[in-house]
């Protein structure tokens, strides 16, 4: 993996103007105006219910912005109507659903070519070519998971399985990775684990964009920190300026300090 060349003239990977969003007569996401720039680690924080992976449905068009708002897009590459499987070329996106989708009878191997096709597992009719099979093979020696390129799917560990995940939104080299939760079920170690292999991943020159609630997610690399609280922006900065014991304690609703400890923040 390379580290990207991005021009100064580029419009936003990402931009949302004036969003809003409804779920069962519910606003999830009201108003949302940002922009990630191509090569930014940003991570979006806030507790449940706050509207955070709908930033990502939106993207894949599993929800819809309202129509009839003025001014109101959400722009990729500064495109409103875009494929999603072209998205895989810009975006490698890992969200709990795929992973639900994946626990089949499908090699790990496979499941990280079939990034190559946007499906799931690798079936007859797909054309595997040496290039794509050069390509897996780089990306399992990235992420450190040989051990696993001939093991069922259905026969690792949830922490094993988002690698395999990761490893297949990677295939196209996408300009970021973007996750929802990346640690959802995932044990200390687990967990330690996969936030190490994203600071390797950001390292190598591949955008990271994660949406989670525990701060201890938010990997050093990443150096942009947006709130969202009740579906809108409460703050949006630099992470030392962001992760405060006032600023999260107003975002969770309850007392918090902020303790940061060889790069990470943790609450108490």
């Amino acid at each position: 993996m390379q580290p990207a060349e991005f021009s100064e003239n580029q419009p936003s990977l990402i931009e949302y103007r004036n969003v809003i969003v409804s779920k069962n007569d519910r606003v999830v996401l009201n108003g949302i105006t940002l922009a990630i720039d191509s090569g930014e680690h940003v991570a979006v924080l806030g507790p449940n219910g706050a509207g955070k992976s709908f930033l990502i449905r939106t993207i894949t068009r599993e929800c819809y912005p309202h129509a009839g708002v003025p001014d109101s897009y959400v722009r990729i590459l500064g495109k409103e109507d875009w494929n999603v499987f072209e998205l895989r070329n810009l975006l490698g996106i890992v969200t709990d659903d795929l992973a639900v989708l994946c626990n089949r009878n499908f090699t790990c191997r496979e499941i990280i070519l079939s990034g190559f096709f946007s499906s799931i597992g690798i079936w007859p009719y797909h054309k595997v070519t040496r290039a794509m099979e050069q390509k897996a093979r780089e990306i399992i020696a990235l992420l450190e998971i040989s051990h696993l390129a001939e093991r069922y799917m259905n026969q690792i560990s949830t922490g094993e399985a988002r690698r395999v995940l990761i490893g297949r939104a990677l295939v196209h080299d996408p300009q970021a990775l973007v996750l929802d939760e990346p640690t959802t079920s995932l044990d200390f170690h687990a967990a330690h684990r996969l936030r190490g292999m994203l600071s390797k991943i950001a390292s190598a020159g591949t955008g990271i964009i994660m949406v989670t609630h525990n701060t201890v997610d938010i990997i050093p690399e990443i150096e942009r920190v947006i709130l969202l609280k009740d579906g809108r922006v409460f703050k949006d900065g630099k992470k030392e300026k962001v992760l405060t014991s006032e600023s999260l304690s107003h975002l969770f609703g309850t007392p918090l300090e902020v303790v940061k400890r060889d790069g990470y923040y943790h609450l108490w």
